[in-house]
């Protein structure tokens, strides 16, 4: 597991996660969140990832813009989410849908896109699932259909 996390170490801060954040320490499940530093001398261990140069770039270029500080920690918490969900449901609910994974997925997105396009025509206020959290699973279900379609998704 501790190469696991190191990675993810390195993977954030080749996104440009802030020298005040750092990942918490592993709960029962293995997740872990990024969290701010009390003290912003606190030093972050930091591996020097390999990086292809253009992003490296980028990377460098908005190393202080607050949209990759939000897009790395929204890329977290949505790894976390998965990695949960996924720990709970197991892969074969998505290799084994009826028609294939990818249909399964597309259903699934379908849904979600169906009660997205409700919340937002109704601006109701919902009793369950917030706007939120629907496109939290829209946006896992893509990184699933990603692994799918890579085969790097178990069966």
């Amino acid at each position: 597991m501790a190469d696991y996390y190191t990675n993810r170490e390195s993977r954030a801060d080749r996104h440009g996660l802030p020298s005040n954040y750092r990942y918490s320490e592993a709960d029962s499940k293995g997740r872990r969140s990024v969290v701010p530093i009390p003290d912003s001398s606190s030093p972050v261990t930091k591996s020097k990832p390999v990086e292809d140069e253009k992003y490296a770039e980028i990377r460098k270029k908005n190393a202080e813009s607050r949209f990759v500080t939000d897009v790395t920690l929204i890329y977290t918490e949505l790894e976390n989410l998965l990695l949960s969900k996924h720990e709970d449901y197991g892969p074969s609910n998505i290799a084994n849908a009826p028609g294939g994974a990818l249909n399964g997925l597309r259903v699934r997105m379908h849904d979600k896109l169906a009660r997205i396009n409700n919340l937002i025509d109704t601006n109701k206020n919902p009793e369950h699932e917030s706007l939120e959290d629907s496109f939290k699973d829209m946006a896992n279900y893509a990184i699933i259909g990603l692994l799918v379609l890579r085969d790097k998704w178990d069966k």
